[in-house]
């Protein structure tokens, strides 16, 4: 089962939310549906955020 969301404030890396999405992506089977649909979307929203993060810092 995937990893329920960090408390607020805590940042992690785009690799490790990444699997968070596939692992919860393995245990859906790909069907994204209600309360399922929506913590995809939240781990999208922090990777993305992580992705971006990190790419400032490499900058």
């Amino acid at each position: 089962m995937s990893t329920p969301p960090p408390p607020e404030g805590v940042v992690r890396s785009a690799a490790v939310v990444q699997a968070d999405i596939r692992a919860l992506l393995l245990e859906t089977g790909g069907w994204l549906w209600g309360p399922t649909r929506e913590r995809y979307e939240q781990l999208r929203d922090e990777w993305v955020r992580a992705s971006r993060g990190e790419m400032t810092t490499a900058a």
